[in-house]
């Protein structure tokens, strides 16, 4: 990762040129499978999901999958979002909107029962130039 394309993280137009670009999901330092015991034991299957920044992982697929009825994806990217409400139109526990992690004042607060980020601290350290603009806690 080159120091230019890791400022661009924060940004929308990075992603979105991104995934015109690649074809084929990709999920972020560890599948579903791994974490999935761990996910069990603290979130159950009718609780409400947060996936931060969701890209094209099939991780909320398999969350569906394993029996989990209401998961919320989101992403900055509109590209990754649209290409992924067509893929899953299909799956109702499956649902996708374009929102940037530093600004969620579109959920109110106790919209979730679990938020899951697999990325989130990596990525926050390499937008901090943006993060300094007061970054909200995912608590929502």
């Amino acid at each position: 990762m080159t120091g230019a394309a890791s400022q661009a993280y924060g940004e929308a137009w990075y992603w979105d040129e991104r995934y015109r670009k690649e074809s084929g999901p990709f999920d972020w330092y560890q599948k579903y499978p791994a974490l999935a015991p761990l996910l069990r034991l603290y979130v159950r299957p009718h609780q409400r999901l947060l996936l931060v920044g969701c890209g094209n992982s099939v991780f909320g697929e398999n969350m569906v999958q394993d029996g989990y009825q209401d998961v919320v994806n989101i992403d900055i990217s509109s590209v990754v979002i649209e290409q992924m409400k067509k893929k899953y139109h299909d799956k109702p526990q499956l649902k996708y909107t374009k929102m940037d992690v530093r600004n969620m004042s579109d959920f109110e607060s106790g919209s979730f029962d679990a938020v899951i980020d697999k990325v989130r601290p990596k990525f926050t350290r390499a937008c901090s130039e943006d993060a300094r603009g007061g970054e909200q806690n995912p608590q929502r």
